[in-house]
């Protein structure tokens, strides 16, 4: 199935129906009396996550969403039918905006959570509602109201806890499928990955974190170069940025600091928010390097990056496994350690304590667990 991650639909809810104006004519009743109903109240429509789909492929081709109008009401107190409601399911993690606004209508990020699109117009009043002690035979009615319209703009976010950013062919397809059951395409060219691929990394028993592959990065993404900053929005939602630099491109010109630092500027012109969450380093494709230059390799990159000290350092080699391990049990420890401070923060924070109002993922949480810098390997 082909991967959508972005639609704009109409949505148009149903009118009320019209009330009515009627008298009842019964036998042995002389003067009769209003017996007008109510109509009927119009369709709204909902939009409702479900985890059972991944892509907005249905709402590309079919863009208009139309409920249907309340009946309207009839003599003999008979009340019109409201018209049936429109359910539209999109996967988890949908964003939804009114196209006219730009307001967010709803961040649908749980299995089943539910929000109106549209609300239907509610049904007029018959003149069984206007009888009084002075006024015996009303012939006032209401008409319904209508329904409301919007044109609106569904982004899908997926949502994981890591997120792998690089440069094509950095790798990160064979990392993804060597730490998690993802099975993405990989090939010896770049832009193999046109498409987010989710993975679960199991650490151990009842030990498991999500992580996201999209595809790659190149330098003069903002303005359209490759595949551009289409898919950077599926790392908003991430708690952790892994950076995947190849150290031993094919290209003997290639400069991989060069490269890692492209990556970084390109990510704060899409989102300085997304460029500020915490940013770990992988030194990916080891294997290729001898094993005596292999250190050397490794500090020359870290002093011509100017990492700070405090940012975590792996070198790994996605293709034989090396140092993969250690990689994703400091990964799992990390995204423990953002839990437990948001636990500490919401206790705080009903507790009426000042001091937590510290955002997940700030200068706290980007240091949580890691005390110092290391090279993993």
């Amino acid at each position: 199935m082909k991967f959508v991650d972005e639609a704009r639909i109409e949505v148009l809810a149903g009118n009320g129906g019209n009330g009515v104006a009627s008298f009842r004519r019964e036998k042995y009743v002389p003067k009769g009396g209003p017996d007008g109903g109510d109509g009927g109240r119009g369709g709204s429509v909902f939009a409702v996550a479900d985890r059972n789909l991944n892509t907005l492929i249905d709402y590309r081709y079919a863009r208009r969403h139309q409920a249907r109008n309340g009946e309207r009401g009839r003599g003999g107190d008979c009340y019109g039918a409201a018209g049936d409601d429109i359910v539209l399911r999109v996967p988890v993690g949908t964003e939804i905006y009114d196209e006219t606004s730009g307001e967010r209508v709803a961040d649908l990020v749980g299995d089943g959570q539910q929000v109106i699109l549209a609300r239907g117009g509610d049904g007029g009043l018959g003149n069984l509602h206007f009888k009084s002690s002075t006024n015996r035979a009303p012939r006032q009615c209401t008409p319904g109201r209508e329904g409301e319209q919007r044109m609106l703009r569904m982004e899908l976010k997926v949502l994981a806890d890591v997120g792998l950013l690089g440069l094509p062919n950095a790798g990160k397809s064979t990392l993804i499928s060597a730490v998690s059951n993802a099975r993405p395409k990989i090939a010896d060219y770049p832009f193999t990955t046109l498409q987010p691929n989710l993975g679960v990394v199991r650490v151990g028993p009842s030990k498991s974190f999500v992580i996201a592959d999209i595809p790659g990065l190149i330098e003069g993404a903002s303005e359209g170069a490759g595949l551009g900053h289409q898919f950077l929005r599926h790392l908003q939602r991430t708690r952790l940025l892994l950076h995947l630099v190849d150290l031993a491109p094919f290209d003997p010109e290639a400069d991989p600091v060069r490269s890692a630092r492209a990556i970084v500027a390109e990510l704060k012109k899409y989102d300085p928010a997304l460029a500020a969450k915490p940013r770990w380093l992988v030194l990916n494709k080891i294997d290729m390097i001898p094993v005596d230059e292999r250190e050397t390799r490794i500090r020359e990159f870290l002093r011509r990056m100017r990492v700070p000290k405090a940012t975590p350092v792996f070198a790994v080699s996605g293709l034989t496994r090396e140092g993969l391990e250690p990689l994703t049990l400091d990964v799992f420890a990390f995204l423990q350690s953002l839990q437990l401070q948001a636990a500490a923060q919401t206790e705080s924070a009903r507790a009426g304590d000042p001091a937590a109002t510290e955002p997940e993922g700030g200068p706290v949480a980007a240091d949580a667990g890691r005390p110092d810098s290391k090279v993993s390997a």
